[in-house]
């Protein structure tokens, strides 16, 4: 997926005029060295802070961005979810979209479908914080910190913009990953039906992200697209895909025909691969993609077809004289059937990862404690002191080992 394809001609002749004001402007300096140093500079600050841009291309004007968006049927946020600055971005665009098309809904990655009267109480101020926190069951379906959402969920409260739960639930995806999306009766789908095909590059950009992913212990080796394991490592990613897809299609079919919002990993997002390629399968092609990016950092990745536009935020401290963030391990994970923390997925570059955890370990014990309910591993990590140690006790399989997660003396921020 590509800018040009997705928001219309009106990103790409903006695009366009740019690249041809630039090639004017190089082609009359004849002994501009000073400015053409400074031209050789900013190519190489491929998303500026503070500055939208085209992935492959140049600057836009924020008015350019949010006015060709707002003319999509969906807009997709993407982020990292935990970090701060990605929600303040996404707040950010969610008030600028919102002066130019009041008529919305903002569909979140974060909530699975079963919880759906919860968002229409909050948003109907019938809940506190408090009581949206337990009726969302958010604890159990999304272990980031609440306070990170908080400012959007508020928008959308103060706004009266309806709040859509996208996800299903991590059973259902658990199942399609070990049997495969036909092995799942049709019952038992959550009304989410067949995804459209992956694409090779699809595929090829996967392929390393389930070697990272390694489950139940197994070696790594050779990794081909025809493995079996792979096949459903990709049916359980698309899944995801296609039930987000799936509830910003009933969202836009609304009666008033409102702008869809959606707040989501930016993986989901990114080329075009995820969602995007289902909305498509499901004939909405008028999509927006819209990424938060760290500025002068991994520009290698900035390519045309990245996104239709990115913007570019500070590289994010975990530092903060005023409030020191709490500890984090890096993982999202629910409660076993016969007690633990399931692991769901490890972040990468995590604390988590560094100690070696994987996705579908069960924490049986941290500090010696047994982890019965969702809030122990929280607490236990959140008052863990910087540079120590937390001894961990996991079951991989048939063994268990025991594991020790090593804290950096400089706190990073949640669970």
């Amino acid at each position: 997926m590509s800018g040009c394809r997705s928001v219309r001609n009106g990103l790409c002749d903006t695009l366009a005029a740019i690249l041809l004001l630039l090639a004017m402007n190089a082609a009359n300096t004849a002994s501009g060295q000073t400015k053409t140093g400074l031209k050789e500079k900013e190519s190489l600050d491929c998303a500026p802070s503070a500055s939208w841009s085209v992935p492959g291309g140049g600057k836009l004007a924020e008015s350019a961005v949010i006015a060709q968006a707002a003319k999509q049927s969906v807009v997709l946020l993407g982020e990292m979810h935990d970090n701060p600055d990605h929600h303040r971005w996404q707040l950010q665009t969610l008030a600028a979209l919102h002066a130019v098309r009041p008529g919305m809904v903002i569909g979140f990655e974060m909530f699975p479908r079963r919880v759906q009267k919860a968002l229409d109480q909050w948003i109907a101020g019938e809940l506190s914080e408090a009581q949206f926190l337990a009726a969302s069951d958010w604890n159990h379906v999304w272990s980031t910190d609440f306070n990170l959402y908080l400012p959007l969920f508020h928008f959308a409260r103060m706004n009266r913009i309806p709040m859509v739960a996208l996800n299903i639930d991590t059973r259902l995806r658990r199942a399609v990953s070990a049997k495969g999306f036909s092995g799942v009766p049709e019952e038992e789908r959550e009304g989410v039906s067949a995804p459209a095909l992956p694409s090779s590059s699809y595929l090829d950009y996967l392929l390393p992200i389930y070697g990272e992913h390694e489950r139940s212990g197994k070696k790594k080796g050779v990794l081909s697209r025809d493995d079996p394991d792979f096949r459903r490592f990709v049916e359980s990613q698309q899944l995801w895909d296609r039930a987000m897809a799936q509830g910003i299609q009933t969202a836009v079919n609304r009666p008033d025909h409102p702008l869809v919002v959606g707040i989501m990993g930016s993986g989901h997002i990114k080329h075009g691969y995820g969602v995007p390629h289902q909305l498509k399968d499901l004939r909405i092609p008028d999509v927006a993609a819209l990424l938060p990016w760290t500025a002068g950092s991994a520009c290698a990745q900035v390519v045309a077809g990245l996104a239709d536009a990115v913007f570019g935020v500070a590289p994010f401290s975990f530092a903060s004289p005023e409030s020191p963030p709490r500890q984090r391990l890096g993982i999202r994970f629910e409660m076993a059937q016969d007690g633990g923390a399931r692991v769901l997925q490890v972040e990468k570059g995590s604390i988590a990862e560094q100690a070696g955890i994987r996705d579908s370990d069960v924490i049986r014990e941290a500090a010696g404690v047994a982890i019965t309910r969702m809030d122990d591993i929280v607490e236990i990590v959140k008052h863990q002191a910087p540079g120590t140690w937390l001894p961990l006790k996991l079951k991989r399989g048939d063994e268990t080992i025991d594991i020790v997660a090593k804290f950096p003396a400089l706190a990073r921020s949640g669970a």
